[in-house]
């Protein structure tokens, strides 16, 4: 059992899938010790053969497997797309399409929101996957026979996985939900990493507009720089010490030592100076170019019971139709949702709009009770209520399962 690791093995292998429907494609990485994910095995599963290919394997050319991934006419199946999906997007620009991931269309299909790849592949391809090579070191050369049977029973049963999958969409109708799915992972922006907006992932609360500027030029020299130096971000400046720099800024190199976590030694590098810097930035700017900070619904302001209500009928609507609750809208969505109609979420859209959003809105009004019937909450439009019609309509819908 060997991987393919000469240019010429790789361009015949991929010949072989001219004219495939599909093909199943997995990856092994590791990024623990990197800012950049390191490649180190793809895995195809074309309708007759699957190889394991190694990318590290001296002087190979991985074009043929780029092309491969960039044919239009070609479905590639995934599961978990998005960190893969990250990797060939920075090798190439592009992102491989067109795409399908079973994660997305399992949620979709009823197998809820923890579905692991595990139990799609026991289900829906009769298949038992031996995950205890999952957190070997693939970087490592020669990979062992065991690592290679792994990796590869990762990606032969997808493609049973993604026809069980497909076969059901196409029975409950729900295709056009996951295309809508897809449609985000297939944008290179989901990608794109802008180092002056990577202050949004840290967690400030309270914090005024000076505090932000400081945090987002703090935060995006670190993004820059674990880009530059190929490190993890948290390795250069842990989130926790940029809360307390942008808090708390330090006027000199004596101020940064004295911060918790940091230290003379640490102040007095490179990298001491490079914060200083981005300090003297921050420090610099007019008021006028101070960030906003996010706009966070505040459910202390009377919102609270209507997000508990929001959470039941979500859960209503999930269970009826057999979709995981995850996949229709998060509990920051229902806070949005509680604070304004015109919440800018993914729930007041597309198809969870039908499923889900519109219900959402007539209960928050008014036009939609909540009732108990044995085990099963029930909903009631109510007599006299504007737009209770509407709901009802909605309601049939959704309980036949299908799109509008």
């Amino acid at each position: 059992m060997d991987p393919i690791t000469t240019s010429e093995a790789l361009a015949e292998f991929c010949r072989g899938q001219a004219g495939a429907d599909f093909i199943a494609v997995d990856t092994e990485f590791i990024r623990d010790k990197t800012y950049w994910p390191l490649l180190c095995l793809v895995q195809i599963a074309g309708p007759e053969h699957a190889a394991a290919i190694d990318p590290l394997a001296p002087g190979i050319d991985l074009s043929p497997l780029l092309a491969l991934l960039a044919d239009r006419a070609l479905l590639k199946v995934f599961h978990a797309a998005r960190q893969d999906l990250e990797i060939f997007f920075h090798m190439t620009g592009a992102v491989p399409g067109p795409l399908f991931d079973t994660q997305v269309a399992a949620m979709v299909c009823g197998f809820g929101e923890a579905a692991s790849y595990e139990t799609l592949a026991s289900k829906l391809a009769g298949a038992a996957i031996d995950k205890s090579s999952r957190f070997t070191d693939w970087s490592h050369r020669p990979l062992s026979d065991r690592q290679l049977r792994y990796a590869l029973a990762d990606v032969v049963p997808l493609r049973t996985v993604y026809e069980k999958l497909a076969a059901q969409l196409a029975r409950n109708g729900r295709a056009a939900w996951v295309e809508e799915e897809m449609a985000v992972l297939l944008n290179p922006s989901t990608y794109r990493v802008d180092p002056r907006e990577s202050w949004r992932r840290l967690k400030f609360r309270g914090a005024n507009r000076r505090t932000l500027a400081f945090a987002r030029e703090i935060a995006a020299w670190r993004e820059t720089a674990a880009q530059q130096r190929n490190l993890p971000r948290n390795r250069l400046l842990r989130d926790e010490a940029i809360q307390e720099i942008a808090s708390h800024p330090p006027e000199n190199l004596d101020g940064l030592a004295g911060m918790r976590g940091l230290g003379r030694s640490f102040a007095e590098g490179r990298l001491g100076s490079e914060i200083m810097a981005a300090v003297a930035r921050a420090r610099n700017l007019p008021a006028t170019e101070w960030p906003e900070a996010p706009i966070r619904p505040d459910i202390n302001t009377g919102t609270g019971a209507i997000v508990e209500l929001l959470r039941v009928l979500l859960k209503a609507c999930a269970e009826e139709n057999g979709v995981a609750p995850r996949l229709i809208a998060d509990s920051e969505d229902l806070d949005r949702i509680a604070a304004s109609d015109r919440a800018p979420v993914l729930a007041l859209e597309g198809w969870r709009l039908e499923l889900f959003g519109r219900q959402a809105l007539d209960l928050k009004h008014g036009r939609l009770g909540l009732t108990v019937d044995g085990k099963t909450v029930k909903r009631i439009p109510l007599a006299g209520r504007e737009g209770a019609s509407r709901t009802d309509e909605v309601r049939t819908k959704s309980n036949s399962g299908m799109p509008n």
